[in-house]
């Protein structure tokens, strides 16, 4: 039986970077995937190639609606959706090999099978040809990530009822896509589909679409693909049930008034969150605990109940990011090795890739009302700047919230062109706890989007924005 140091189970941004750095500590690594493909969900049926079908997406909507204005004439350009998802196929391919790469050069062993606890120092691994192999390891680290949620009396048939992951290999554009859920990956998926044609219908329970944002993002974004991409959203809205038939699909939900109501389209994504995965890991042998949520309880060093195991990324409490994960994975390896590292998860950033995009880091409005705390509030337009003129990308805007007395930026919200690149600077900012008054003192280079950023703290500061 081979004897490891550290044993990283799931090899999704968690997983293996936490492998990778455990790996560059001097550390003898194992790390254990399921699937034949390394990446996880993000790299392979989440974050890249949804990335990757929405650059194709938003180069035909452009090609379609603004490239007249711009002076290119072209004829009447046609969706090729099997292309679009061949070359999706390719990035993820490309991403995949790249993480192969580095576990080679790392020098870690890739065990690939299911992976369950027989004892805390013990694993077994079932592979898919039905054989068996048992490692021994000093340490291990669930990285095992989540996978797509549903809700009572939808059954998801995987052809007309579909998850993300379906999505994501369609063969033809709905005519009319109906989403369960204004989140983050439902929107962005209606957004694929809306800007290659389809009709696309939002029904969320909540007042407003991506819920757990600054109001201001929210009532902006809806307004944005309204306008742009034609969507309808029906808020406040209880889905009931589903029905799936060969060529068409009926969703039934409840108004506000709690009037009964239909949908009627040819595909229903159902994109109501995601849970942990945790089953068949043989946590009950070891006595590893979960809370009501199905994640596995951690202290603050990640640290679970049963000595030499930890837990990072989506089967922990947090936000369910690739990034928040790989800066546990990071932060678990240095701390495995006596180091020191922190985490402030007041500052890891979210971001939606819609067209505009949206990007926040630290408190909303709502959350420093809540708190009682007195802030100001500095926003620019991006209709204002020049360089989102020269774009037409003036939909949108940067807004910054200050604590009243100090001036610390407390919190950044951007709704505009290129925003999820543009949120570092606000993140570098408050890892250091800048002031507004610091970001507005420092040159920004013209024309670009990132001075938005820059009037935003004018404007925090004493409402002295130069351009509005």
């Amino acid at each position: 039986m081979e004897k490891f140091d550290v044993a990283v189970i799931g090899a999704g941004p968690g997983g293996y970077v936490a492998a990778i750095r455990c790996a560059q500590l001097g550390m003898k690594v194992a790390l254990i995937e399921k699937y034949a493909s390394l990446g996880g969900t993000c790299l392979n049926v989440g974050c890249i190639p949804s990335k990757a079908l929405l650059d194709s997406s938003e180069h035909y909507f452009n090609a379609v609606h603004h490239f007249e204005e711009h002076g290119i004439d072209v004829k009447a350009p046609k969706v090729n959706i099997k292309q679009m998802i061949e070359r999706k196929r390719g990035v993820v391919k490309m991403t995949v090999a790249g993480i192969d790469f580095l576990m080679k050069k790392n020098k870690i062993t890739v065990l690939t099978g299911h992976a369950s606890f027989v004892t805390k120092n013990t694993i077994e691994i079932l592979k898919a040809d039905g054989t068996k192999e048992q490692i021994e390891s000093l340490k291990s680290i669930i990285a095992t990530g989540s996978k797509p949620s549903s809700l009572p009396g939808i059954e998801i048939d995987k052809k007309r009822v579909i998850t993300s992951t379906e999505a994501l290999e369609m063969t033809e554009v709905p005519k009319h896509l109906i989403i369960i859920g204004g989140g983050v990956i439902g929107l962005e998926l209606g957004s694929v589909y809306g800007r290659l044609g389809a009709k696309v219908t939002v029904v969320e329970f909540m007042d407003r679409i991506i819920p757990g944002m600054d109001g201001g993002l929210s009532k902006e974004l809806q307004r944005v693909l309204k306008k742009n991409l034609g969507f309808e959203f029906l808020l406040k809205h209880k889905v009931t049930g589903v029905k799936g038939s060969a060529k068409e699909v009926t969703v039934s939900a409840l108004n506000a008034k709690d009037e009964k109501i239909e949908i009627k389209g040819d595909y229903c994504l159902v994109s109501v969150g995601r849970k942990p995965y945790t089953e068949n890991l043989g946590l009950d042998k070891i006595g590893l605990k979960l809370d009501n949520r199905g994640r596995i309880e951690t202290d603050e060093h990640l640290k679970t109940n049963i000595e030499g195991i930890y837990a990072i990324g989506d089967v922990v409490k947090g936000a369910m990011l690739a990034h928040k994960a790989e800066e546990e994975g990071v932060y678990l390896a240095e701390q495995m090795a006596g180091q020191k590292p922190h985490i402030n998860y007041n500052l890891i950033p979210g971001v939606v890739y819609t067209w505009p995009e949206v990007a926040a880091v630290g408190f909303t409005e709502e959350q420093l009302k809540e708190q009682g705390k007195k802030y100001k509030v500095g926003s620019f337009p991006f209709k204002a700047s020049g360089r989102a003129r020269a774009s037409m990308d003036t939909d949108g805007f940067v807004k910054v919230l200050a604590d009243e007395v100090t001036d610390e930026i407390l919190g950044v919200h951007m709704i505009g062109p290129r925003t999820a690149d543009m949120i570092a600077e606000a993140v570098v900012a408050m890892e250091y706890r800048a002031s507004a008054e610091d970001i507005s003192r420092m040159s920004h280079a013209h024309p670009t989007f990132t001075e938005s950023m820059k009037e935003a703290c004018l404007d925090a500061t004493a409402k002295r924005a130069l351009h509005i």
